[in-house]
């Protein structure tokens, strides 16, 4: 199968959307799922507290919470879509490429719904099971070209909850393809969101975090070593990727649910860099940059900034583990030294004054105890695939833990 530095990625697109077998529109169904969706994901003690200024007292619980959180406008099309899928198609088999959003309380009601999973072994997805004429839900951070053509050939009749903001980001590559920049994509490269975009690219690089971005910048002005630098990034590029030849144009992308500064500066940086090496008079010529950062990633982040300015006694972060964006709501919050807990669900919380959290960059571990004593304020975001009823579940979860 191509990849997709060799097939016409916008022409498959294209023919794609054109296919009876396609559908990125829903079904008409909203009402019919809307009571669901409310019953499963929506939150009356969350709907009052953004009535009362975003704060619950409760005894000695001070429940401080974002102004921006959870599920995003993306999120909220994505799984009413899978709902109305359910509805529109109620004996066919029907398929997730993937886990519809990062959020383990969403596919478990998926799962419910006799809604099946794509098998993932070794970060290598098996469609071997996947039959003609059955029904594929493409999830809200997207599917690679490779995975969508296999689908298309087989015959299946493909859903695309895509998030519209990814969509964005892959035309962002395709144009950096069309005029023959390299693209630098600021992302995770095993994420799913970023390998979707990479298959919509030409020649790539992936790069984390402002070190790996420096990494780059330093070789493009000649301070690197060109093996140990294609041995650094060789999970991360393109297939052949040369960085004497790839890294004379360039143009700069990322995954929508990265730090927004993170992302700026990185933008930043490669201007600076190509402004040295080449002059202004060149600039345009070696360097291209879109806004491809999502409005709900930055809404969530400017919130959880302004939150963490508060007196805090701690946080809690909820949303899945796997969450890109979730992720960056924990190191906004332990980058101000706030005592602070990233759990996906509330079930985290207890037996008793305990909690079961994710610390950043660690794996799971046990705290107990878990809340001081005394007057205690407590502020609590969650990624954008974390339903408001889950944060009403961890909320209660305090609300126990701190008694009368």
């Amino acid at each position: 199968m191509p990849c997709g530095d060799a097939m016409d990625t916008r022409a498959f697109k294209r023919s794609l959307h054109h296919s009876e077998r396609y559908n990125r529109r829903g079904f008409g169904l909203g009402e019919q799922v809307a009571g669901s969706l409310e019953q499963a994901y929506q939150s009356d003690l969350i709907a009052g507290l953004r009535d009362n200024g975003y704060e619950l007292r409760h005894g000695r619980l001070t429940v401080r919470l974002a102004e921006a959180f959870g599920f995003c406008w993306g999120v909220e099309r994505a799984v009413a879509m899978a709902y109305e899928t359910r509805r529109h198609y109620p004996s066919e088999r029907i398929w997730i490429t993937n886990e519809i959003i990062h959020n383990p309380s969403v596919n478990a009601h998926l799962r419910d719904m006799n809604v099946l999973f794509i098998r993932v072994e070794e970060g290598v997805k098996d469609f071997s099971e996947v039959g003609v004429g059955d029904v594929v839900i493409l999830p809200a951070f997207g599917a690679t070209v490779q995975e969508m053509q296999l689908l298309n050939e087989r015959g299946c009749h493909i859903v695309d909850t895509t998030c519209p903001w990814v969509s964005k980001v892959w035309n962002t590559v395709e144009k950096h393809k069309k005029h023959a920049f390299s693209s630098i994509i600021h992302g995770k490269v095993k994420h799913e969101e970023t390998l979707a975009t990479s298959s919509f690219a030409g020649t790539y690089l992936v790069v984390l975090d402002l070190a790996e971005a420096q990494m780059v910048c330093d070789y493009i002005l000649g301070k690197g070593d060109r093996e140990a630098f294609i041995t650094h990034f060789a999970k991360a590029s393109s297939p052949g990727f040369d960085p004497d030849l790839d890294l004379v144009r360039v143009g700069v992308a990322n995954q929508t649910t990265m730090l927004k500064s993170e992302t700026e500066e990185i933008g930043r940086m490669f201007e600076r860099t190509m402004l040295q090496r080449y002059g202004p008079a060149e600039l345009n010529d070696h360097f291209l940059a879109f806004n491809t950062i999502c409005d709900a990633t930055q809404e969530r982040q400017d919130a959880m900034f302004s939150l963490v300015d508060e007196p805090l006694d701690l946080m809690v972060v909820i949303g899945g583990y796997n969450s890109s964006n979730t992720t960056h709501l924990q190191e906004i919050a332990i980058s101000r030294g706030i005592r602070s807990f990233h759990i996906d669900t509330p079930e985290r919380i207890g037996p008793g004054n305990r909690i079961e959290h994710m610390p950043l960059g660690g794996d799971l571990e046990v705290v107990a105890p878990f809340l001081p004593e005394g007057p205690l304020r407590v502020g609590i975001t969650s990624g954008a695939s974390t339903p408001d009823r889950v944060v009403e579940d961890v909320i209660r979860h305090l609300m126990e833990l701190c008694g009368n």
